[in-house]
């Protein structure tokens, strides 16, 4: 169960780019890719592992329109979750150039999983309990949560309480505007995230505020104008969804979250994507329900 210090449903949904449906093979993460060559490594009969290292091959769906998480970007997937998956396929002796990408929109995500059209999903996605009834999650791998973006010179806003009684942008039916609402701020409601910019450039508003993957990523594309500050003031824990009851894969993913938490490589893969935007957190703590 997620918790939250004011009460929330979920994150209102990202309207999608119009972006390519899938991309393979080739180089499919830009020029900061984190995983390390594959290794030749040997898995008990029968598992999940066993049958994607013996394919040498693994599909994984995630974001294609969420700058710094999963973005297709000119060499094809890039981001945070991009890496995550790399390291993944990596410990599974599979190369970077046998991931097979496919695009995975909020909508289609378990049932691209319960389908097998994806081996795992890694996809800004919030493990929840009415999601575990379909799939299973291994992580989470990340902790992400509703934030404020600013303009990059604003020193009065710090955190949530800042915002009270304060003109604030968000998204027109989302949750992010009704948490809004219960903080008392004064909101400026409009259709998309990107609409609520020019309100805040002239001052109209003194913030927005969504889910700080979204804000990161818009002041990654307008670098040097926002700057996105306080701590997250929900909690929205993001895994990687796989086969329901596939309890073997789940608990190896685990395991390989954990290690590369512990050697760096989860810190280097951030770095290199949301970390140009984000500060860096510790990964969170595993839940192998």
């Amino acid at each position: 169960m997620k918790k939250t210090r004011i009460s929330l449903l979920a994150f209102a949904a990202v309207g999608a780019l119009a972006l390519a449906g899938c991309a393979s093979g080739g180089d499919a993460g830009g020029d900061e890719s984190m995983a390390p060559e594959p290794e030749e490594v040997s898995f008990e009969a029968g598992t999940t592992m066993a049958a994607l290292n013996e394919a040498g091959s693994i599909t994984i769906g995630t974001k294609f329109d969420q700058p710094l998480f999963g973005l297709n970007g000119p060499n094809g997937p890039e981001g945070f979750d991009v890496e995550i998956g790399k390291i993944i396929a990596s410990e599974l002796g599979i190369a970077e150039d046998d991931i097979n990408w496919v695009e995975a929109v909020s909508a289609n995500r378990e049932p691209f999983i319960e389908s097998g059209e994806v081996d795992v999903v890694i996809a800004t996605y919030t493990i929840n309990d009415a999601r575990k009834e379909v799939v299973s999650f291994a992580g989470p791998y990340y902790m992400a949560g509703q934030s404020i973006l600013v303009l990059a010179d604003n020193e009065d806003i710090a955190d949530e309480d800042d915002l009270v009684g304060q003109p604030v942008c968000s998204v027109t039916g989302s949750t992010p505007a009704a948490n809004l609402e219960a903080l008392g701020a004064d909101v400026i409601l409009t259709d998309t995230y990107s609409n609520c910019l020019e309100p805040l450039r002239n001052g109209n508003v003194v913030a927005v505020s969504t889910d700080n993957v979204i804000l990161a990523g818009l002041a990654a594309q307008n670098e040097g104008e926002f700057k996105v500050v306080g701590e997250p003031f929900t909690d929205e824990p993001y895994g990687i969804g796989l086969a329901l009851d596939d309890t073997d894969f789940r608990m190896w993913i685990n395991d390989v979250l954990e290690a590369a938490a512990e050697d760096g490589r989860y810190q280097d893969a951030w770095d290199a994507t949301a970390g140009t935007v984000l500060p860096f957190i510790d990964a969170p703590a595993v839940d192998r329900y």
